[in-house]
């Protein structure tokens, strides 16, 4: 006898990386799956998010201006999906009837903690990005109580680009390569954020903000020189230096490690240790080519 399906699911933001991961594992949960990326849904549009969502039991958006830089000089285009399209997904499920995973990101902290945040931390971003993804959280919880808002940090997949491919491309083109160290935070999969996220949803886990990172905590040098053991190269290859080093429009946060306690006593594990997840991945190997002899 066949396990009836848990219902009808929809997914924003289909093309992104977190996307291409989230789809299978929703299905393998027994979620009939609709995914639809920008070309398909056009999140800012009030009347398409309500037509799309219509009959579908679970929304998740992962639908997102992600250019944490651009931002800064086009903060009006990420607010108007980050914060407007939120909300307007957010209303489409309220009025459906269906319940909301919203994601959303590090970066509406300030990152001067020096413990793992609360997810009733104040928020206080320092960026647009950051900025445009706190209004997002406050109209998912304003105008859809059915969500749950995971924050996330420091994704990577095999999906799309990211700093673990971006390591794998530079081993192969660069004898070293420079990484900042004083940035902390919590490497996380797609694979295994998108299995927190069905886990959240199956176990009825309450309404509410919560944290889906890796457990542990690095810094980007620590996490390229990681890279590079599995690899089987030089970790001394990756040299460390500091944000002020490499200035970016967008201010990037110290401290983006966040705490996983309100998902203490939930029917839902939590994601492991950064450094096991990063070894089941895969995105290794393949990509590493032998760098060019240096030139004297």
């Amino acid at each position: 006898m066949s396990t009836p399906s848990p219902g009808r699911a929809l997914v924003t933001g289909a093309g992104g990386m977190l996307a291409l991961d989230l789809v299978p594992a929703l299905r393998a949960g027994g979620w009939v799956v609709t995914a639809l990326g920008r070309s398909d849904l056009d999140v800012t549009d009030p009347a398409q998010c309500l037509a799309a969502i219509e009959g579908h039991d679970l929304v998740v958006n992962t639908a997102a201006y992600t250019a944490v830089d651009d931002a800064e000089t086009h903060e009006p285009v990420a607010f108007a999906v980050n914060a407007v399209g939120a909300a307007n997904v957010a209303r489409a499920c309220a009025r459906a009837g269906a319940r909301l995973v919203h994601v959303s990101t590090d970066y509406v902290f300030d990152g001067t903690a020096t413990e793992p945040y609360a997810v009733d931390h104040p928020v206080a971003p320092r960026s647009a990005y950051g900025r445009t993804k706190a209004a997002g959280e406050w109209a998912v919880r304003a105008l859809c109580p059915e969500s749950w808002v995971v924050r996330t940090a420091w994704l990577y997949g095999a999906g799309g680009p990211n700093f673990v491919s971006t390591m794998l491309r530079l081993a192969g083109e660069r004898d070293t390569v420079s990484v900042v160290d004083d940035q902390v935070g919590q490497p996380t999969w797609t694979v295994d954020l998108s299995d927190l996220i069905v886990g959240i949803v199956a176990a009825e886990v309450p309404f509410g903000i919560h944290h889906g990172t890796s457990g542990g905590q690095t810094t980007w040098y620590g996490l390229a020189r990681a890279v590079f053991e599995l690899n089987g190269l030089d970790p001394e290859r990756v040299l460390p230096t500091t944000t002020e080093a490499f200035p970016r429009p967008a201010p990037r946060p110290a401290w983006s490690v966040l705490s996983h306690r309100s998902l203490d006593g939930a029917a839902v594990a939590v994601i492991g240790e950064w450094r096991s997840a990063l070894k089941r991945s895969g995105i290794q190997g393949s990509r590493v080519k032998t760098p060019p002899p240096t030139r004297r």
